[in-house]
């Protein structure tokens, strides 16, 4: 009887291992980022919600993947599941890109107007290239970080000016700027030996990146909010049993709705935290850079119009609904 029990216990034990699924999770972004915070509390609630059958283990700082290179991993089933921010393949199709159109969607009220506007397409077209989206957070918005002062846009001509995806790089040319594509994590080497004079990026990487020890100067133009999207290998989904599947999807809606709560109370302790750091929070000029920045935004709102088709057209009906 005994050995029987025991028998019993170790095919228990074996059965449970075999059921259990692991996960790697990458991101391009540091484990002190809200993010990567929010990603990291998503998988612990994950592998409780599923009483341990399926572990995620989060791989930040791009240690894993490279930022660029997490997408196609997760589309080619090198990992099952990734987080990459989405305006980085708006090459590959237009509403990747929607949520970096500059000045269309400028507060969380906007963003999160936009993000459903967008989702159903987002989702379709990620379906297509065999990859299923768990979750959307933003980013906060975006504004001009410079080493030297700025008055007006004629300030930025002949600057080297870091793009992180095609929007920015757009950006860079249109005010004169040399566009030079610097990853996140890479950018503070880049400050420190020149290779970069202003940038646009959020209150959230000025302070995890510790990008006030490099520029001085801060522009609050909240250009646009982009977005992080988490996704899984649809595959690897589909391997899942229905009680593991639906217990992703709700703790991804959590992570989702606390990710957004998350991001703006980060750029309101952010914006006081940079000038603490000594940064000068300039708002007067950075009003004037806004408005000098719009017709650069309706100019691409325009393009991207051309480029999303009837599609893209509904989107932005579809936000423009108040």
């Amino acid at each position: 009887m005994k050995k029987l029990l025991i028998a019993l216990v170790a095919a228990t034990a074996i059965g449970s291992s075999l059921a259990q699924t692991k996960w790697d999770l990458p991101s391009g972004y540091g484990a002190n980022t809200f993010q990567v915070q929010n990603l990291t509390q998503f998988a612990a609630e994950v592998d409780k919600a599923t009483a341990g059958k399926l572990k995620i283990n989060i791989h930040p700082n791009a240690s894993l993947f490279k930022a660029n290179e997490i997408k196609r991993a997760v589309q080619s089933g090198q990992t099952q599941a990734g987080e990459f921010i989405l305006s980085l393949f708006s090459n590959e199709a237009p509403i990747f890109g929607v949520d970096s159109i500059p000045f269309l969607a400028t507060s969380y009220a906007d963003s999160k107007r936009l993000d459903v506007a967008s989702r159903s397409l987002l989702v379709k077209t990620l379906e297509a290239q065999g990859i299923k989206l768990l979750y959307t957070v933003p980013w906060p918005p975006q504004s001009l970080y410079s080493k030297k002062a700025v008055t007006k846009l004629a300030d930025l001509k002949g600057t080297k000016m870091r793009a992180y995806n095609p929007a920015t790089s757009y950006i860079a040319q249109a005010v004169g700027a040399q566009p030079v594509t610097i990853q996140l994590a890479e950018l503070s080497a880049a400050l420190a030996t020149g290779g970069a004079d202003n940038f646009l990026t959020s209150t959230s990487s000025g302070i995890d990146s510790k990008l006030y020890e490099s520029v001085k100067f801060f522009y609050d133009v909240n250009a646009w909010l982009p977005r992080n999207a988490v996704v899984v290998n649809q595959k690897a989904f589909d391997a899942l049993d229905k009680a593991s599947q639906d217990a992703l999807l709700q703790q991804a809606a959590i992570a989702e709705t606390r990710g957004w709560k998350i991001s703006e109370q980060n750029n309101n302790d952010n914006l006081k935290e940079l000038a603490v750091k000594g940064m000068k929070i300039d708002t007067v000029v950075g009003e004037l850079l806004k408005q000098e920045l719009k017709p650069i935004g309706i100019t691409m709102t325009t393009d991207w119009l051309k480029v999303a088709g009837h599609e893209g057209k509904a989107v932005i009906d579809a936000y423009n609904k108040k």
